[in-house]
């Protein structure tokens, strides 16, 4: 993808632009608002509600799945009518008010409809706008995205423990309250420093659609490549997502949460354990960085589909680790140490940074400036899918063996790694 607009001057921030650090807070924000209310939504739902464990992972698997369905539709009001910035801003506002509106019981599927409706405006503009900062060919794109994912789950970190504090200990509605504010201040940050992003595409404007630029016989290729990308993550996804909803449940249920620090027990939160992998994530991607970095001095471009591939090979451990654990708690009919819910969080985020940010920089490179958003809405299809069939699977915690449960993942996962390896021998993507 060619950068819609150059950014407003030359200055870099760590070598990056400093738009990427506006993209980077904005975002950071964003996730910090929308894993606030994930990582109360089960427990609200089960323990407040009075919902069973089938609805409330049903409910849970397809607000996920809404939520990350409708960036493709909101890509395409971003790309024909609204514009990248106003997109961001009138996604940024109806997820604020759908997190305020968390506080009462009596609207929570209208508020999770409002989240997930903004969701869609917000994210593909606002990720576009990363790739616009960097010329076609700029290798620190690859990287930028990187940072960009790190600014995510840095929202992410700080959700369960913020979010989750306040629901778990002083009432629900301070929990969904706090993720309200998150946006709120993600909103201001983008609108303050509007001025360092670049500008709106000039063909963006508001013609007919037989107007625009038709796409050549490469951009149909690179998109039949991304859309068999996304196919292959949907498989990844359905292991992935069981992190927020069936783990959630296995550490409040089947995880020895005590510690006895100073000889006083204390039980870590079950919502904490949510801030794992984002923790991860901020502290492993500037060394992976690094080494992607340095490898690329030596031995040239990595190829983006491989490193996918082994990214869900590691995934597919992780949830081989839970089968162990599964076993281990089904002989003893015991609570299981958390050093096995650690471990499966370390070997899953691993995967992930190979993964995620990986797909992120080839739909920024691969896909036409004239439909570049609706492109990047389209990437989140896979988390989309990914959500519904985990959460249809998770419907079934508690029926089949966990063993089998956590094995099916595992299977789902190492599909995804076969076919990747297999699409990077056919087209390799070299890029950073």
């Amino acid at each position: 993808m060619v950068a819609a607009g150059a950014p407003p001057s030359g200055r870099t921030l760590f070598g990056h632009p400093p738009g990427l650090t506006v993209l980077f807070m904005t975002q950071m924000w964003a996730e910090f608002s929308y894993f606030g209310l994930q990582a109360l939504l089960v427990y609200y739902m089960t323990q407040h509600l009075g919902f069973g464990q089938a609805t409330s992972s049903l409910i849970y698997g397809a607000y996920g799945a809404a939520a990350f369905f409708s960036p493709f539709f909101g890509g395409i009001v971003a790309d024909r009518w609204l514009g990248r910035t106003r997109s961001v801003v009138a996604g940024a506002l109806l997820m604020m008010w759908g997190h305020f509106a968390m506080a009462f019981e009596a609207l929570l599927f209208p508020a999770l409809a409002l989240v997930a409706i903004g969701n869609g405006l917000f994210m593909p503009p606002l990720a576009v706008q990363v790739g616009d900062l960097y010329a076609e060919g700029d290798p620190r794109q690859a990287q930028a995205f990187s940072a960009y994912y790190m600014g995510i789950n840095l929202g992410g970190l700080l959700a369960p423990l913020v979010c989750g504090t306040l629901g778990e200990l002083y009432g629900w509605h301070w929990g969904f309250a706090a993720a309200g504010f998150g946006m709120f201040a993600g909103l201001v940050i983008y609108l303050r420093f509007r001025h360092l992003l670049p500008d709106e595409p000039r063909s963006r404007a508001r013609t007919p659609v037989g107007a625009r630029a038709a796409l050549s016989a490469k951009d149909w290729a690179n998109l039949r490549l991304l859309v068999a990308i996304i196919g292959v993550v949907v498989l990844f996804r359905i292991g992935y997502e069981q992190s927020g909803n069936v783990i959630a449940l296995w550490v409040a249920q089947q995880t020895d949460r005590a510690i006895a620090p100073f000889g006083m027990r204390f039980d870590i939160p079950a919502t904490w354990f949510q801030s794992i992998n984002p923790l991860l994530i901020i502290v492993l991607t500037p060394f992976l960085m690094r080494y992607w970095a340095h490898r690329a001095k030596r031995r040239g471009p990595a190829n983006l589909l491989a490193r996918m591939s082994l990214g869900c090979l590691i995934a597919a451990l992780s949830m081989v680790v839970m089968v162990i654990a599964a076993a281990l708690n089904a002989e003893t009919g015991q609570p299981v140490s958390a050093a096995w819910v650690i471990g499966y969080f370390v070997l899953l985020t691993i995967g992930e940074l190979l993964v995620i940010p990986v797909g992120l920089t080839l739909v920024g490179a691969l896909s036409p400036l004239q439909i570049a958003a609706m492109a990047m809405g389209s990437w989140y299809i896979a988390k989309f899918l990914g959500s519904l069939l985990a959460g249809a699977m998770g419907s079934y915690w508690g029926i089949v063996p966990a063993t089998l449960f956590f094995g099916f993942g595992a299977g789902s996962v190492l599909i995804a790694a076969l076919f990747l390896l297999v699409l990077s021998w056919a087209r390799p993507i070299r890029i950073g």
